[in-house]
């Protein structure tokens, strides 16, 4: 048949009739329900505030606090900037702690755990094997070193014959000058020969050498006690010591 003019087609509408369901029991067509509850408005981003620095809000702790509080450890407020978040590694190379997490590319340093022992430098000798090898600290466990005040025999020809030649005499008389209170004194061998004769030596060692010219100048060798202070008077049998005494 022919095409009716564009007159005569009915207007489309939106609204139309739901088909009734098809004796198969199909669903029918009808319009979706409207919401039960009113969408509501768009949200819109909150308003850009500008982000206060740590070092601007510092001296500021205490306005946090009530007026009827008391500072107390209870009440106290760490200042701004004081505690850092932790440092996430591994997130990233933009982050700056990306693929080693610090810790370099490589090596022992990088392993778990503790690189090295304490003391460890590197393969060379370390401090705690280099001090026992220093000038005056000799090696060996137990090893007792005792340092004295080396005094020369022929400091006592000064003296007078038959003079007790301890050290606070000689140190009144001119003869000696002051000493670190740590030493102990020692009767050593001197450039000269000792001349004074009968002298009564006091000291917490002697040499073989001084010894002999000590008692061959008809003078007397006496040890004091480093402990006690006394007065250990040396028969033959100590004199046979003296250089064991002197050698420690």
């Amino acid at each position: 048949p022919p095409r009716p003019p564009p007159t005569m087609i009915p207007a489309f509408t939106s609204s139309f009739t739901p088909l009734a369901a098809p004796s198969r029991g199909l669903p029918t067509l009808a319009p979706r329900a409207a919401p039960a509850t009113p969408v509501s408005a768009p949200r819109f981003p909150a308003p850009a505030t500008m982000k206060i620095f740590d070092h601007k809000r510092r001296g500021q702790e205490l306005g946090v606090l009530a007026e009827s509080e008391v500072i107390s450890l209870t009440t106290l407020v760490r200042a701004p900037g004081a505690r850092h978040r932790k440092r996430r590694v591994g997130r990233g190379e933009g982050a700056g702690q990306s693929t080693t997490c610090g810790f370099g590319e490589g090596g022992n340093k990088q392993r778990s755990g503790r690189p090295t022992r304490p003391g460890f430098e590197g393969g060379q000798t370390p401090l705690y094997r280099r001090l026992p090898k220093f000038v005056g600290r000799p090696m060996g466990p137990g090893h007792e070193y005792t340092n004295y005040f080396p005094l020369k025999v022929d400091v006592l020809n000064q003296l007078e014959d038959g003079q007790v030649a301890e050290w606070d005499a000689m140190l009144a008389a001119g003869v000696v000058t002051k000493k670190k209170r740590s030493y102990l004194v020692k009767i050593v061998g001197g450039w000269e020969d000792l001349t004074t004769k009968n002298l009564t030596v006091k000291a917490h060692a002697f040499t073989t050498s001084a010894v002999e010219q000590i008692e061959k100048m008809g003078g007397k060798c006496i040890l004091i006690s480093p402990t006690t202070g006394e007065d250990i008077e040396m028969d033959d049998d100590d004199e046979e010591e003296a250089p064991a005494v002197a050698a420690e």
